[in-house]
């Protein structure tokens, strides 16, 4: 069987983050409630959404203030640079992070917005895009 016969979805998206606790009350507003750990020796911990998305944390950052070196330094680097949810209201999503205390980062598409962008508290990027 070829391999891409044997690849059948998306199973997990790993995320290195700084602070565990903080990482965790950030996803838990997006609707991801924690699975498991962490656990030594990687320090990993996961959080699901109902969608069946689950992310796992590496939390082995050490500095909370350094950069994303993928996104905020002029010299661009490999590396996968975001990820994006599925959001069905672009209004709704805009108020909601707004009660959540979420900055916009950006947005994508004029009129109409297709997505809008917010920054985890470590920096990486989440793309909440319009599910068309």
């Amino acid at each position: 069987m070829a391999l891409q016969d044997l690849v059948t979805g998306l199973a997990h998206i790993g995320i290195r983050v700084h602070d565990w606790p903080r990482s965790q009350a950030f996803y838990a507003q997006l609707g991801f409630v924690h699975v498991w750990g962490p656990l030594s020796p990687d320090n990993v911990a996961a959080m699901r959404h109902a969608s069946g998305l689950e992310l796992n944390f590496i939390v082995n950052a050490p500095d909370a203030a350094v950069p994303n070196v993928l996104m905020d330094i002029p010299h661009k680097h490999a590396g996968i640079t975001h990820f994006a949810l599925r959001i069905s209201s672009i209004e709704a999503t805009e108020a909601a992070l707004t009660e959540a205390n979420i900055a916009i980062s950006g947005r994508r598409g004029h009129d109409p917005i297709l997505a809008l962008f917010v920054r985890d508290p470590d920096r990486n990027v989440i793309e909440l895009a319009l599910d068309e």
